[in-house]
C-alpha cells in the first residue's frame, strides 16, 4: 500500500518544483519569525531573496543541536507559544533538554509522515498495531499513534514496559504489527522464551523498529526470534519524531519523505556534499513545519543515499540504515569506533546473545577497550577450553572489524542491564 502516491512516487522534476517552492516560503518565514535564523542569515550575508530554488540550500546556515539547547525553552520557535498545540522534550545527558513544539498543522504533518511509514512497512487499513514505544514527552509512542489513526489502524497504546502484559495482550488481541525499539523487541523474545512460549508463534507479522541504530545482523536475530519482517523507521524529535523515513518491504533503504524533509548528505569534516552511495552526515531541512522549522539540521547520523526508483514503485530517495553517529563515536588509541561496528563483529560469532556493553577506560595513559558479551547458558556449563575458544573468536572478529584489540568479558545471560527504551551500549570512564 502507498499512502500518498502523488508525493511518494513524484517524478524528479515535479518533486524538485515542490521542494523549491516550499524552501523559498520557508526561508522567508523563518527570516521574519525567528530572531535566531535572522541573525544567522545576516551573519552570512544571505537574504530571503537569494533563495530561488532548492539548489540554493547550500547558501543557508547549518543548525546544530546546540542551537536548540542554547535557545531553551522556546527561543527557536517561529510561533508564539499560545499557537503551539503540543510540546515534546527529548532526553539529554548534559545541559538543557531539547524542546520541540507542534502547531495543529504540524501534528497533521507528523501524522501523515508516520501513516506513510506504516503503509511503507506493509501496514494496511484495518490492521491492529501494538505500540510499545514510550508515550509522553518522548515522541515515539504518540508519533506511531497519530500515524496509525491517520492510516485507519486499530491501536493498542501499550507504551513501553510491563513486558509480560504486552505478551499476554498480544496473545489475546492478535495485533499484526509491533512497534518498539529493536532492543526491546529482542527483550520481548527473551521474556516469551522464559514464559515457555515460542516467540515465532506470535501474531506479529511486521515489526517497525527505530529510535536507536541497529545492524543487519540485529535484524536477522529479531526476524529469526520473532518470525516477522523487521523494518527500520527513522525520526528525530527535533525534525518531527518518527516518520521522517521508513523501509519498505524490500528493505533496501529507508524512504525519506523529501517533499517535507529535504535531505543532504555531507562530509562532516568539510561540510561539502558527498555523492550518492558515499557515507556522510545526514542533514535535514523541514520544508513545511510551522512551530519550530529547522534549516539544515545536522543529525550527526552517518548514512548513504540513493535517488534511484525503488522496486516498490516509490521515487522518494532512500538512505541506508545508520552506520554510526558523529557524536557517539568513540576514539580509542586514535581509532574511530562506533557501537554498530562492535555489534556487527559480535553477530559474526555463534553462541552469543545480541546484548553487549562497551566499556572504555584509561590505565597508565593507555586507552583500554573492554566488551562485555552475554553468552548462552550452555557455554558456561561447557569446558574451559570452549570458553577460551569463544573469547578468541570474538577477539578476532572485533579486531578484524575495528582494527583494534579489545578485552572480551563473557558474562551470563541477563548480566547486562536490559532497557525497555533505548539500549545503553557505551560506558566511557575516561576523563577526557
Amino acid at each position: 500500500m502507498i499512502f500518498n502516491e502523488k508525493m511518494e512516487c513524484a517524478g524528479k522534476e515535479e518533486l524538485k518544483k515542490i521542494q523549491s517552492e516550499r524552501l523559498v516560503k520557508l526561508v522567508d518565514y523563518v527570516y521574519t519569525n525567528s530572531s535566531v535564523y535572522k541573525s544567522k542569515m545576516d551573519k552570512l550575508g544571505v537574504k530571503p531573496s537569494d533563495i530561488k530554488s532548492i539548489e540554493d540550500i547550500s547558501k543557508l546556515p547549518f543548525t546544530p543541536k546546540d542551537d536548540l539547547r542554547d535557545a531553551y525553552p522556546f527561543g527557536l520557535f517561529s510561533k508564539d507559544i499560545k499557537d503551539v498545540a503540543e510540546i515534546h522534550v527529548s532526553s539529554g545527558t548534559t545541559g538543557n533538554p531539547t524542546v520541540v513544539g507542534y502547531t495543529k498543522d504540524d501534528l497533521e504533518l507528523w501524522s501523515e509522515g508516520v501513516a506513510r511509514s506504516i503503509a511503507c512497512a506493509g501496514g494496511n487499513k484495518g490492521d491492529m498495531i501494538q505500540v510499545a514505544y514510550g508515550y509522553g514527552l518522548f515522541t515515539g509512542g504518540l508519533g506511531l499513534h497519530y500515524g496509525a489513526l491517520k492510516l485507519g489502524l486499530t491501536i493498542m497504546p501499550m507504551s513501553s514496559g510491563q513486558t509480560k502484559r504486552q505478551i499476554k495482550l498480544m496473545q489475546d488481541f492478535k495485533p499484526r504489527i509491533l512497534a518498539c525499539t529493536p532492543s526491546y523487541a529482542m527483550y520481548i523474545a527473551e521474556e516469551m522464551k522464559e514464559m515457555g512460549l515460542d516467540p515465532r508463534k506470535s501474531s506479529w507479522e511486521i515489526g517497525i523498529f527505530g529510535a536507536e541504530p541497529w545492524s543487519e545482523g540485529m535484524r536477522k536475530s529479531i526476524e529469526d526470534s520473532l518470525g516477522l519482517i523487521a523494518t527500520d523507521i527513522y525520526g528525530l524529535s527535533e525534525i518531527s519524531g518518527p516518520g521522517v523515513s521508513q523501509e519498505c518491504t524490500y528493505k533496501e533503504g529507508l524512504h525519506i519523505w523529501s517533499d517535507v524533509f529535504y535531505p543532504e548528505i555531507i562530509d562532516p569534516k568539510t561540510d561539502k556534499p558527498v555523492k550518492d552511495g558515499e557515507p556522510g552526515e545526514l542533514v535535514i531541512t523541514t520544508l513545511t513545519k510551522q512551530a519550530i522549522p529547522l534549516l539544515r539540521y545536522r543529525t550527526r547520523d552517518i548514512v548513504t543515499i540513493t535517488h534511484e526508483k525503488c522496486k516498490c514503485g516509490r521515487t522518494a530517495p532512500r538512505t541506508s540504515k545508520i552506520t554510526g553517529r558523529t557524536d557517539d563515536m568513540i576514539v580509542v588509541r586514535g581509532i574511530n569506533v562506533f557501537p554498530t561496528q562492535v555489534e556487527y563483529a559480535l553477530l559474526q560469532v555463534e553462541d552469543i546473545l545480541p546484548n553487549y556493553l562497551i566499556v572504555v577506560d584509561r590505565k597508565e595513559q593507555m586507552d583500554c577497550l573492554e566488551v562485555w558479551v552475554e553468552v548462552d547458558e550452555k557455554v558456561f556449563s561447557d569446558e574451559m577450553k570452549a570458553m577460551a575458544d569463544l573469547k578468541q573468536k570474538i577477539t578476532k572478529s572485533i579486531e578484524n572489524t575495528l582494527g583494534i584489540g579489545a578485552n572480551i568479558k563473557l558474562v551470563e545471560r541477563k548480566t547486562i542491564e536490559r532497557s525497555e527504551g533505548k539500549a545503553k551500549r557505551v560506558i566511557d570512564k575516561r576523563s577526557l
